[in-house]
Order: C-alpha cells, then sequence, then structure tokens
C-alpha cells in the first residue's frame, strides 16, 4: 500500500474514532522511524486540547489501530497532538479558532491582507473589524506570531506582583 493510499485509509479509519471523541481530525501522518514507524495524528476543536485530551484520543485511536491491521503488523509510535501555530488556515473552523489572533491572509488574486481575526463563519472572515474577506477569495492564511502582545489590564497586574522594593528595604535593614 502506496503512502497516500495508506494516509487515506487511516483518515477513513480514525476519523470516526476521533470524532466520537469530540474532535476534528486535522492530520495523520507515517514515517519511518528506525525499524518503527510513527504515526502522527492531529486532532483540534473549539476551545483547543489539553493533555488530558490527547490521552484521551490516543487510548481511543491506539485501541482502533490494533484492531485493524492498517500498518502491516510493523510496530509502530503513535503521537497525538494538536495543531502548532504554523498549521495553515484552509477551513472554516480553522478561522474560527484563529479568532482574535494576527493573521496573514493570502488571496487568489495574488496580494495578501493582514489583521486581527475579528469574526469567522461559514463564509468568510472579518479581519479587524472592518474587512470582510469571502473564503473564495483565500488561499491560505497563518497565524503571526506575537511576542510583545499584553492583554488589556495584565500590565497592571503584573506591576503590582513585581513590586518588591518594600521587601529588599527591610532585608537590607537587617543586616
Amino acid at each position: 500500500m502506496g503512502s497516500d493510499a495508506r494516509r487515506g485509509r487511516l483518515v477513513e479509519l480514525l476519523g470516526p474514532v476521533v470524532a466520537a471523541e469530540g474532535f476534528d481530525l486535522e492530520d495523520v501522518t507515517v514515517t519511518p522511524a528506525g525499524r518503527r514507524r510513527l504515526v502522527r495524528v492531529v486532532v483540534d476543536r473549539d476551545g483547543g486540547v489539553s493533555l488530558d485530551d490527547v490521552a484521551d484520543v490516543s487510548q481511543s485511536v491506539s485501541k482502533r489501530l490494533d484492531e485493524v491491521d492498517v500498518l502491516g503488523g510493523s510496530p509502530y509510535v503513535l503521537e497525538v497532538t494538536s495543531p502548532g501555530v504554523d498549521r495553515p488556515l484552509t477551513e472554516p473552523r480553522h478561522w474560527r479558532r484563529a479568532r482574535g489572533r494576527l493573521v496573514k491572509a493570502e488571496l487568489r488574486d495574488g496580494t495578501s491582507a493582514e489583521g486581527r481575526v475579528t469574526e469567522a463563519d461559514e463564509t468568510g472572515v472579518e479581519l479587524d473589524g472592518a474587512r470582510r474577506i469571502a473564503y473564495g477569495e483565500l488561499v491560505r492564511g497563518r497565524v503571526q506570531v506575537e511576542f510583545n502582545r499584553r492583554e488589556a489590564g495584565l500590565d497592571d497586574e503584573l506591576d503590582e506582583d513585581l513590586d518588591v522594593d518594600e521587601d529588599i528595604d527591610d532585608a537590607d535593614d537587617e543586616g
């Protein structure tokens, strides 16, 4: 069985298992890893994926893979994970889950648009509360990594937590 056929069979086999756990199956890859194969299953859902979620999905997927000999009896290592920030935004659900994030979108006309996703529904995405782009106009998007973004009100909380001048002055007096 070729790698594309194997991947298709795995998607067909694992999609319902992942859906039963309440997740979307985003990708399945099989890569050689020494004498074994690495089976990487990427899952996501609205609200994100926790470590407990990964453990639950891993058990269900592992059980299903053991029931069906889709890997030809070869030993495998199973990795269940959530998509990374570099995952391209290609489906409406990807855009919906990127709400509030800064994205760069490639458009079919060869241009690009950048902005914060303020709304995403089944027909398109809205950037910065102003520009609406239909999915038919989009090729893909990518979440932009922001290093210095602070949520409103967070600055005050950080300042309070870091206000230790009094404690330092008291320690100096004891010496």
